[in-house]
């Protein structure tokens, strides 16, 4: 019938009409998040559970990992500052590097890896064996339990891990620069702090904290709109953190523009 036919219709196009839905059904998501979070009862033993989890379990990967950068990040750099016979700068130009943009950033792709990925198999699986489906029947709100709980978890996990990060990428490029400039303690962190700003600081935290809730509202909206059993779970996995790490990009260019127009205003 003519009626049907225009009813299937796309608008635009299929792939287009497509990605406006999802558009749309994003930004539902995020809006309930933020009429759950601000309403009693709040699930606070959820929330430091999954702190531990997002946090405690996550220190020794961000340690390697934040340590290697800051020895890497060191031994690329000293070449181009011998040249010019600037290697007495290495402190400073570290500290900018690590805390304006490696800590947050280095800190915030793994988390989407670690984190986001968990987050969206855990709520996935939960989703395509109807246990949502369960914990509604019993009188809980699987959302305020599941996603809400999560989110503000990595929300205010990330920022820490971030400055723990910076902190342990500092060390290893002590370690460099004392084994090649006989540098001390002292000395390094001096020059350090000399060279970032209350602005380089704040900037970080603010970053750390969107890129938290990114990490989480992402990994929840994958899993909680999962499905096709367990093939649907996988696809939530990987979603989320693809997801997570490109719009983790896209927040990270944004924030420096904001930035240096802050900072050269």
């Amino acid at each position: 019938m003519p009626g049907i036919s225009n009813e299937n219709k796309p608008l635009i196009s299929k792939k287009i009409d497509r990605f406006f839905i999802g558009l749309a059904s994003a930004f539902s998501f995020v809006k309930r998040f933020f009429q759950e979070a601000f309403k009693p009862p709040f699930e606070f033993r959820e929330i430091m559970r999954q702190s531990y989890e997002i946090g405690y379990r996550s220190l020794p990967l961000i340690s390697l990992t934040g340590f290697i950068v800051g020895i890497v990040f060191t031994n690329q750099s000293r070449p181009s500052l011998t040249e010019f016979g600037a290697t007495s700068w290495l402190p400073a130009l570290i500290s900018i590097a690590v805390v304006r943009a490696m800590g947050p950033l280095v800190t915030a792709l793994i988390a989407a890896g670690k984190v986001g990925s968990s987050i969206g198999a855990e709520i996935g699986s939960m989703k395509v064996t109807e246990q949502i489906d369960a914990m509604e029947v019993s009188a809980i709100n699987p959302f305020k339990y599941l996603v809400v709980t999560r989110t503000v978890a990595t929300t205010f996990m990330i920022p820490i891990l971030v400055m723990y990060t910076d902190f342990v990428a500092l060390m290893g490029s002590f370690l460099s620069v004392n084994a090649n400039e006989l540098v001390s303690l002292s000395t390094f962190f001096v020059q350090v702090f000399e060279a970032i700003s209350f602005l380089d600081l704040f900037s970080s935290i603010i970053k750390s904290l969107v890129f938290g809730f990114t990490i989480g509202i992402v990994g929840c909206y994958k899993g909680y709109n999962s499905s096709k059993g367990t093939e649907g779970v996988g696809k939530a996995a990987n979603a989320s953190v693809v997801m997570a790490m490109f719009l983790i990009f896209i927040e990270e260019l944004l924030f420096l523009q904001i930035v240096n127009a802050i900072r050269y205003a």
